[in-house]
This record gives structure tokens, C-alpha cells and sequence, in this order.
């Protein structure tokens, strides 16, 4: 165990709502965060950030905009099952256009293996060349921020200062990445979800969505 957390936001700020990962840890960085806690902006770099989690990390929260099927500016927090390097069925992706799946596959190939992994997905509306988040996905930051905040919260040892409200007992839903996917988990291209875990509109209390 290192102790370690890392919130990585990824993504292209010339990208219209690629940039959703990049804008939220822009926001979580200016808010207090519990000790030990690692906020960094990887934007297009992903490699780099997969090489930062060779060192070792009890709870890595990736933060980036994935298309799955649902309505723009839908927040859905994802718990991902690394791949075994044995199973993998196709090569790593380019480094330069690494989705969240082939981050994660990229990671395991390394033999990286975070002790849990969560993403912070966003579905977007807009990823054609431009800067500026569509309407649905900038309305969905506070949500996302919160989002972060109540699983460090979770997270944190009991007296530890965190920088967000505290929520008990908060659900991720299951999922593996899109190299290994499988009939009972739903992958990258837009699987099954469970009920308030990705949610669009409206202020929750266990989910996430567009509006606030």
C-alpha cells in the first residue's frame, strides 16, 4: 500500500467537450483536498500518466469525457478491472489517442496494477475542432466536481480533512475496459447502467449530471 491518490484529468482543450477531464481537475485543484491527494492536468499526455502510475497508487480516479450512448453531458462514475495482459485481443492504441480503455490496457501491459480504479466519464455533445465546452457538459462540472469530492471523502481515513461533503456508502458501477469486454459487465461503447449512477439533469445525491 503507498498511500497515494491520484485525479487525473485527461484530454484536448481543442476539442470542444474533450476537454471536460482537463476543466475538472482545473476546478478540484482551487478547492481544499484531502492529504496525500495528487490533482494534475495530463491533458493530451496520456502516456506520461500511465508511466506516473508505475510508481504505485491505492485509488487512481481518471477524469475524461467517453462516449457510451447516453445523453450529452451524463456523469457516470465506472470501477475498472484491469485486463489480464494475456487476454488482451488486439495492441495498445496510439499514445497519442489513448481512450480510457487503452489507458488502462497500457497500464496493465507495464504491469502497473492500481490497488482500485474509478473514471469520471462524461458523455460528450461536441468534439469537433474548436475550444469551449457544449452547454450540456459545462453544466455538468459542479456534479462532477462534487462527484470526485464524495469519493475521496469515501476514501479518506476517519479525522482526515476533505475538501467536499461526505457520502456513505457511494456505488460505482461495474465496469472492464473495452479490450475485455463481457456479456455481465458493460464496457466503453455504452453498456448497462444501474439506476442513479449515471444521471442527467437535476441534482442528486448519489449521481451526477448536467445542470446544477
Amino acid at each position: 500500500m503507498t498511500g497515494r491518490t491520484l485525479v487525473a484529468g485527461v484530454g484536448n482543450v481543442f476539442l470542444r467537450d474533450d476537454a471536460f477531464g482537463v476543466e475538472v481537475v482545473r476546478l478540484l485543484a482551487e478547492q481544499p483536498h484531502p492529504d496525500g491527494v495528487e490533482i494534475r492536468d495530463f491533458g493530451i499526455r496520456r502516456v506520461h500518466l500511465v508511466y506516473a502510475l508505475l510508481n504505485g497508487c491505492d485509488l487512481f480516479i481518471l477524469v475524461d469525457a467517453a462516449a457510451r450512448g447516453e445523453p450529452p453531458g451524463t456523469v457516470s462514475v465506472l470501477k475498472v478491472e484491469l485486463p489480464e495482459v494475456d487476454q488482451m485481443d488486439r495492441p495498445v492504441m496510439d499514445a497519442h489517442s489513448l481512450t480510457p480503455d487503452a489507458i488502462f490496457a497500457l497500464l496493465a501491459s507495464l504491469g502497473g496494477r492500481p490497488g482500485r480504479s474509478l473514471v469520471v466519464a462524461c458523455e460528450p455533445a461536441e468534439i469537433d475542432a474548436g475550444m469551449g465546452l457544449s452547454d450540456p457538459v459545462r453544466e455538468a462540472l459542479p456534479h462532477a466536481v462534487r462527484t470526485v469530492q464524495d469519493i475521496l471523502a469515501d476514501a479518506a481515513p476517519p479525522g482526515t480533512a476533505t475538501g467536499g461533503p461526505q457520502a456513505g456508502g457511494r456505488q460505482e458501477q461495474d465496469a472492464v475496459t473495452d479490450l475485455t469486454p463481457s456479456r455481465d459487465e458493460p464496457n466503453w461503447e455504452g453498456g448497462e447502467r444501474d439506476a442513479g449512477q449515471a444521471d442527467q439533469g437535476g441534482d442528486h445525491s448519489r449521481g451526477a449530471g448536467a445542470g446544477d
